[in-house]
């Protein structure tokens, strides 16, 4: 009887004060701001600062210097921080061992990924993980710049993009490449480049997003990889933009088949260069520590089917 009970799945996940108290304790302390960290947990700061209050007073050691400007850490806080995650990990991972969330995915996710691929993509899927599995509590925050997830207090990373750190996870999630196009107004205007070298005398348009080094496209065909040193009087951080901007005849650019398979299929814009090509797959990127985590495994998996459509374009 007792061992029929164990896997059974609770009908709330498991909290306990302390664990809440140190959550909240660390979203504040990596966030420098009750402020912050409330809207980061989507918490009231009330109950952020009383949770913190609560752990100070538990602990009988001031965690937290606060002043109207900014919050630091002291250094009996610091010795916390370094055994919370720990705990929390530890906590999490024998919850799921005992297989308790593994047939009904429950807790916390943070999931991070660039403006255009996690609002056109991303969101749509996520928006359908919750629907699926209501004990799941998920936040999507975008970005035009690369995540320190570890740092950042972020589960998974939806990424495009093949440079991925070594210390991290990365299960693909579905095949992707950056060609260039243009639309055929700009090629009827400008002509069509015939090779590599012939981008200089054109106008390109520049993405600065994320992993992106600015003004330089690294490509690569069957004969190998080159550079390719590019400008144009047109450049933004974001990549919808510049799409609009080539569809509307500025110039070339280089964007990922998620985005531009439809306005090629449509004939809005022409594949330059097609022998081209710049790797970029799309991947789910996470810390070691969630390796074992059901919740992170069902993510992923659904992940994987969602963006299957969008892969093959």
């Amino acid at each position: 009887m007792t061992g029929s009970r164990m896997n059974e799945s609770p009908k709330t996940p498991l909290k306990t004060p302390l664990n809440e108290d140190l959550r909240v304790f660390l979203a504040v302390a990596r966030k420098a701001s009750f402020v912050a960290a409330a809207n980061a947990l989507g918490m009231s700061p009330a109950y952020v600062t009383k949770r913190v209050t609560t752990l100070e007073r538990t602990l009988g050691v001031t965690l937290l210097h606060r002043t109207t400007r900014r919050v630091a850490v002291t250094d009996q806080g610091e010795r916390v921080m370094a055994r919370a995650q720990r705990i929390l990990d530890d906590l999490n991972e024998l919850v799921e061992d005992l297989g308790v969330t593994r047939q009904a995915p429950r807790g916390s996710l943070r999931l991070c990924s660039s403006f255009g691929f996690g609002r056109q993509v991303v969101a749509p899927a996520i928006a359908d993980l919750a629907r699926h599995h209501p004990a799941l509590q998920l936040r999507l925050d975008l970005f035009d710049r690369l995540v320190d997830i570890t740092a950042e207090g972020y589960d998974i990373d939806v990424r495009v993009g093949d440079t991925i750190a070594q210390h991290l996870i990365a299960r693909r999630l579905a095949p992707n490449r950056r060609i260039l196009c243009a639309s055929p107004a700009y090629l009827a205007r400008a002509g069509t480049p015939r090779g590599l070298a012939d981008l200089a005398g054109h106008d390109c348009l520049v993405i600065k997003e994320r992993d992106h080094p600015f003004g330089v496209w690294r490509l690569r065909s069957r004969h190998g990889e080159q550079i390719a040193k590019v400008s144009g009087p047109l450049s933004s951080n974001n990549g919808e933009v510049v799409a609009r901007w080539a569809v509307e005849g500025h110039g070339i650019f280089l964007r990922s088949m998620w985005n531009v398979a439809p306005l090629l299929a449509a004939g809005t814009l022409v594949q330059v260069l097609p022998d081209w090509y710049q790797e970029a797959n799309i991947w789910a990127v996470y810390p070691p520590r969630l390796d074992g985590s059901a919740k992170v495994r069902v993510c992923v998996e659904w992940l994987q089917q969602a963006l299957a459509p969008a892969a093959s374009g």
